[in-house]
């Protein structure tokens, strides 16, 4: 079967406190994501959210469902969204084809029967995907990044001038929790999702690329008074509590997806930790 996703299960703060280097990394770090002709990923016991890579090389890869769902298909009760960061590569959804570009994305709603990961013509398709519960069926849709939600923050100044391009969200798509988007900093500039902030009611993952090779991202969580730091290379996934920040910054400029899922689907809805407040 080509189809791999471990079980990650959820951890209380207070524990987190005490964890060392090797036990942060193996509880949040997910590593390995892209497998030639294989799907990898993590199923994770906060909001029951998956986050993985689909590498479809030499043969077109199947969402066959997995054990954790206990279901006849993989979208029987879930929804999910993908997004390209490799070459254009077609999704083909229930028997229609969806030509994704590089850094276009794909919303599959629940119901879904048959979704199927096609190797690209030229280059490697390399399908980034998160998925969550979902109560009811919304239509497929793809956004492209023309389609995105823009918005530009931070400043040169302060090593944070970014564009958040908003994929998967309420005023683009119509999900029932899921969200997704994608991230990218300007030359110069390390720092994302800062000043830092928590959600309660939503978990997060993030997935760090266009990292060169020699880089890396070194990823802060935990509560604002008792952060800890994982370090990261490229093409890596961190999971984000909900109790947790979550910012980073890299020895080089990148970009990073995140996904969301939980209570509710308003993008602002964040407490804030001002710079000055972290421990």
């Amino acid at each position: 079967m080509a189809i791999y996703i471990e079980t990650r299960y959820a951890s209380h703060p207070e524990d987190v406190k005490h964890y060392a280097s090797a036990q942060l990394r193996e509880h949040f770090l997910v590593e390995n994501l892209f497998i030639k002709d294989q799907i990898n990923g993590i199923y994770s016991t906060f909001d029951r959210f998956m986050a993985g890579g689909i590498y479809p090389s030499s043969k077109a890869l199947h969402l066959d469902p997995v054990e954790q769902l206990k279901a006849a298909y993989f979208l029987e009760r879930r929804e999910i969204g993908i997004i390209n960061i490799g070459s254009a590569g077609t999704i083909s959804v229930d028997g229609t084809d969806y030509l994704l570009d590089r850094k276009e994305a794909l919303y599959i709603g629940r119901g879904t029967n048959e979704v199927v990961f096609h190797p690209a013509k030229s280059g490697e398709a390399l399908f980034y995907f998160n998925s969550a519960p979902a109560h009811t069926s919304y239509p497929t849709k793809k956004i492209g990044m023309q389609e995105a939600e823009k918005v530009e923050m931070g400043l040169l100044e302060t090593s944070n001038h970014r564009v958040i391009n908003k994929l998967i969200v309420s005023s683009i798509v119509q999900t029932c929790q899921l969200q997704m988007g994608l991230t990218e900093l300007k030359p110069g500039s390390v720092w994302n999702t800062m000043p830092a902030h928590v959600h309660d009611r939503r978990m997060e993952v993030y997935f760090y690329f266009e990292l060169p090779k020699d880089q890396v991202v070194c990823h802060y969580m935990g509560q604002p008074q008792e952060t800890k730091h994982i370090w990261m290379k490229n093409q890596q996934a961190v999971i984000s509590p909900p109790w947790s920040i979550h910012s980073g910054a890299g020895t080089s400029n990148y970009s990073f997806i995140w996904g969301m899922a939980g209570e509710n689907l308003d993008y602002g809805d964040m407490d804030p930790a001002a710079p000055l407040t972290l421990r």
